[in-house]
């Protein structure tokens, strides 16, 4: 997938990149698998303020995501669609009792291809299979971490995962983040790598595109006065010797928040870097 470079008539678009769609082939969602998106500009039910720095944005639908793939019938894909709640495409795939589902778009996958969820599905992007039938090596996503439960790993776009080995009921399995982790066997992935890969090379260019996406303006704590920030105060542009916080006082970037006591803490066989 290539990325699109405007003229620079004007300094917003002179830094603006974005990736090319010419590859989608269905404009409007299909209305029976989407469901309305509300929005909650940030507040609580009491309508006060509980996260910062959100409000407004184009309106959206929730399109439904298949994410468990229990049919093993043969699906035939037959649109490749934009979602505005993702980073990754989606495809449109139809069954042969004209049921219709979307599922996440892969790298190579195209309009007229068929997908398929079983134990022995050929081993092509959009097939799914359980871990013990993925051969070591395989690029997959949309990964199980508990049988049944539907792909919550590796779902951005560009994601890819791979098994480096298979111990007893369990693969070892490569994020990437570089973190290995054990999953048991029995789990399903998804054959392939996430598509739309270079969607991490985008710019938005001016600020109206990320008003678009519903991300109001933040301000420095440095630029703030020392009353509201730990950060503020100071004569000119002065950080002084504070330890990167929150306006609460509470200590962050570079400080680690995930529980030692987490159930699944076991399962990490290597850390991420």
């Amino acid at each position: 997938m290539a990325v699109r470079k405007y003229r620079p008539l004007n300094p917003a678009k002179r830094k603006r990149v974005r990736t090319k769609r010419d590859h989608l082939t269905k404009k409007s969602p299909e209305k029976s698998l989407t469901i309305k998106k509300s929005k909650t500009g940030g507040r609580n039910n009491k309508g006060r303020m509980t996260v910062r720095h959100r409000g407004g944005g184009s309106k959206q639908k929730i399109r439904i995501i298949d994410y468990k793939r229990l049919k093993s019938q043969p699906a035939e894909v037959i649109a490749i669609e934009y979602d505005p709640n993702r980073s990754c495409d989606i495809a449109l795939i139809e069954y042969p009792d004209k049921e219709k589902a979307y599922i996440l778009h892969p790298a190579e996958l195209k309009v007229g291809d068929r997908v398929e969820s079983s134990d022995y599905a050929p081993l092509k992007p959009g097939n799914v299979r359980p871990l013990k039938y993925i051969p070591e090596g395989t690029p997959i996503h949309n990964i199980e971490l508990r049988p049944g439960q539907g792909g919550i790993l590796v779902r951005s776009a560009g994601g890819e995962a791979s098994i480096t080995a298979k111990e007893k009921d369990f693969a070892l399995v490569k994020f990437p983040s570089g973190e290995i982790r054990k999953i048991k066997l029995n789990c399903k992935a998804t054959v392939g790598k996430v598509g739309n890969a270079d969607h991490f090379t985008q710019k938005l260019g001016f600020a109206g595109a990320t008003r678009h996406r519903g991300r109001r303006p933040k301000v420095r704590g440095t630029a703030m006065n020392a009353v509201d920030h730990p950060h503020g105060g100071g004569r000119g542009k002065s950080k002084g010797n504070n330890i990167p916080s929150t306006p609460w006082g509470k200590r962050c970037k570079g400080v680690k928040t995930r529980s030692r006591k987490k159930a699944s803490e076991s399962d990490i066989v290597r850390r991420r870097k």
